[in-house]
């Protein structure tokens, strides 16, 4: 396959720069697997849409303020972007994306917080990634206080097409999170989950609906473009999955009595289907570099929760391997023709 197949127009209006005015108020693009007509409808309508017996299983990772900004000891500015908890003896250890204007090296210190906390660079990875190991009150006290100290001082680290002003970020450190986030530990959201309430989840389980969770943090891989012209020379980032016992039990019922498994965005199935791809579905703790696309033989996945992607991307292909390129491409396109509102903020697509 070329990547160029997973390629459409999209003006830059119909970008979202911000969230529908009411989470559940995003529209929702009906597509059929089984070839009938696209429907048009809203999210709050999701609960008539869902066969009563489908079980619904969300990835309830946290997004973290992960983008920190501070200075050098010369006082020029830098920026880090917190992507995973590296384990560490010595100090609290992350790997990040860092930005200064001088290439990194071990050993570069960068300060932030007023010079309460310094981070200095233990490594740089292949990928550009540096290592750092945190010092400082924060740092110090334990991972639970680093995070405190994080989510205090730290920006909601939105998707690079969302353009906000310096400062102008506290609107979205409530809509930039689904409302039944838990563990931290995501620089990107679950977008799929956004346009849920808690109303919305009262009707889903008043209709029978059946809900469960898996954790996979999101990081900042979701936006990284596939930049091979032939689609299987990509190769994915690393993820990290937490699958408890109550999801694997809730999906063993649902395939065993035929009921329909619908995921809540991308995340969600890579999770599920990356633990499929080690063997019978199992609890624990795993990592996964799982490509899905189209030829993929899907073990556990019948349905998917959405929003629409960026042209090219992974997530397209994921999209596509499950509802087919033409369809996929042929809804995408629909959409753009009704003006419906694309991306992280925009709005979502039911595939069933």
């Amino acid at each position: 396959m070329r990547t160029a197949d997973f390629d459409y127009d999209l003006p830059a209006e119909l970008i979202a720069q911000e969230p529908a005015p009411q989470r559940d108020q995003a529209r929702l693009l009906v597509v059929d697997r089984q070839g009938a007509p696209l429907a048009d409808r809203r999210f709050a309508d999701l609960p008539a849409l869902l066969p009563p017996d489908a079980l619904l299983v969300m990835n309830d990772s946290r997004v973290i303020p992960a983008r920190l900004r501070g200075h050098k000891p010369t006082g020029g500015e830098a920026e880090a972007l917190l992507v995973r908890r590296k384990q560490n003896a010595e100090a609290e250890g992350w790997v990040a994306l860092v930005r200064t204007s001088k290439r990194l090296r071990p050993g570069l210190e960068l300060r932030f917080d007023h010079d309460r906390v310094v981070a200095r660079v233990e490594d740089v990875l292949p990928d550009g990634a540096a290592v750092l190991l945190f010092s400082g009150p924060p740092a110090e006290a334990g991972p639970e206080t680093f995070l405190a100290w994080v989510d205090r001082v730290g920006e909601t680290p939105l998707p690079p097409y969302i353009e906000r002003p310096e400062g102008e970020r506290a609107f979205d450190r409530e809509r930039y999170q689904t409302v039944y986030a838990r563990p931290p530990g995501s620089v990107a959201a679950p977008t799929a989950g956004l346009h849920f309430t808690p109303a919305l989840l009262a009707a889903l389980d008043a209709r029978g609906v059946e809900r469960a969770f898996v954790t996979l943090h999101v990081g900042p891989g979701t936006f990284r473009p596939v930049r091979s012209e032939v689609v299987e020379e990509h190769v994915m980032d690393e993820e990290h999955v937490e699958l408890g016992e109550p999801t694997v039990r809730a999906i063993r019922r649902a395939r065993e009595a035929g009921r329909p498994v619908v995921a809540v965005g991308t995340t969600t199935v890579r999770a599920l289907e990356g633990a499929a791809a080690r063997g019978p579905l199992a609890p624990g703790r795993f990592a996964t570099r799982l490509f899905i696309r189209p030829g993929f033989a899907f073990q556990v996945v019948d349905g998917l929760i959405t929003n629409f992607h960026l042209p090219r991307s992974t997530l397209l292909m994921l999209v596509s391997a499950l509802a087919g390129r033409d369809r996929v491409l042929a809804a995408y396109h629909h959409a753009v023709a009704e003006r419906y509102r694309f991306y992280s903020y925009g709005d979502a697509m039911l595939i069933r």
